[in-house]
Order: structure tokens, then sequence, then C-alpha cells
């Protein structure tokens, strides 16, 4: 028992973060099959379901929050990433830990109220909406065949401006290049694919940088000027 707590309290002293989540109760399997969605398109990680906010032990029923647990992964999720519960006795209060892996099948889609299929991506201690870039991203990287990318002096002028900015929005690029929407998001997925772009999240907004810490592979690029 003395482990159990141990351990359990030394989880919750982290603190919220990126790949630790608390949860008072699941009140809603939509809701979990959200933050499930957000740790396997991410690097994974752990709801404890019976803690509040603040760190405090609430306890849960367990018998009602595994049922709402499974009720989410077999009706709310899709595809199912790699999961493990274990239940706690802590403090004469249940704790319920679920620990989510690091999805192999990006993206992993959860459904709405409206009944539409959503994909979110654990960012900080929040659960963010993808954007339709890292949609593309992720299928591309699943797809069986490697990126092909065409070096026009578009994406020149993008790159030589992230030299001289520190960062730059999807819209801000898409005014800048002159170019549609998709064609934006095209460009910034291919960058991203190689490598040669990472992407942050600030207050909801996705901004994408230089990637400093390249591999020595070199992608294959055809220049077209």
């Amino acid at each position: 028992m003395l482990r159990q707590k141990s351990y359990i309290e030394e989880l919750i002293s982290q603190g919220e973060g990126q790949q630790l989540d608390f949860k008072f109760n699941i009140s809603d399997s939509r809701k979990i099959a959200r933050s499930i969605s957000a740790f396997a398109n991410a690097q994974g990680g752990t709801l404890l379901i019976g803690v509040k906010d603040n760190g405090a032990i609430a306890g849960i029923r367990s018998d009602e929050e595994l049922f709402m647990l499974e009720a989410a992964t077999e009706m709310y999720l899709k595809p199912t990433p790699g999961m493990e519960h274990e239940v706690w006795d802590i403090e004469k209060k249940t704790i319920l830990e679920v620990k989510i892996n690091e999805g192999g099948s990006k993206p992993y889609l959860a459904q709405d109220d409206n009944g539409k299929w959503l994909a979110y991506i654990r960012w900080n201690d929040q659960n963010i909406l993808a954007n339709r870039v890292l949609l593309k991203y992720w299928q591309r990287m699943s797809a069986p065949r490697g990126t092909f990318f065409r070096y026009t002096r578009k994406e020149k002028y993008l790159l030589d401006y992230l030299k001289e900015n520190q960062s730059v929005t999807l819209s801000k690029a898409k005014n800048m290049l002159n170019i549609p929407l998709f064609i934006t998001e095209n460009i910034v997925v291919a960058l991203l694919s190689l490598g040669i772009l990472r992407f942050e999240i600030h207050e909801g907004k996705f901004l994408y940088f230089l990637n400093e810490n390249q591999t020595d592979s070199k992608p294959e690029i055809k220049s077209q000027f």
C-alpha cells in the first residue's frame, strides 16, 4: 500500500502537463475520448481519474468509470490506440490510472456531440483540435511512399523568410506567397514531412519554425526555377 500511495502521489506532484492529465471523473465518454485522442496523437500520456485539477484526491466509483472508459474506446474513438489501466486505492479512495501509448496510426479521431470525427493533439496541459496541416502531415507520414518535393521560388522565399523571422502562421505564409490556402498547406506539410520545419502551438495558434535539429539524411529535392 505504501508503494502504491507513493507512486500515485509522485505522479500527482508533477502536476498536469504534456503527458499527464487529471480528471475529477468520467461524466461523458465523448470527452474522455477526446483526451485519449490528444495523447495518442502526441507522445502518449497518463490520465488520472479521481483527481481534481489542483491535485486533490477525490476518488471515483471504479466500476462506473471503467464502463465509461470502455464506451469511449469502443464507440467514440477510431482507431483505438494502445492503452492499459490500473485501479489504485489511495487514502481509502479509488483512483483510475489510464496509460495511453503514442499511436502508430495517426490521426486518432474522437466523435463529438454532433457525430463529427475530429483529431486532437496534446500540447503542454491542453488538448488542441488538430488543424488541416497536421491532419495532412499525419496522413503523409503514414503513406508507404516517401516525400517527393519540388523546390520552387515559393518554397525558397518561405524558408528565407524563416531564416530572418522566428516563425510564420499559415495565413501569413499564404498572403506572403500569394497562393491559395490548400497549396500553402501542401508546401508546409511537405516541409514538415522532410524535417525542414517544425510546429508549435501558442494560445491555440499553430506556428511554423525552421527545424534546427534536422537529421543528416538529405531529402529528395528537385529544383524548379
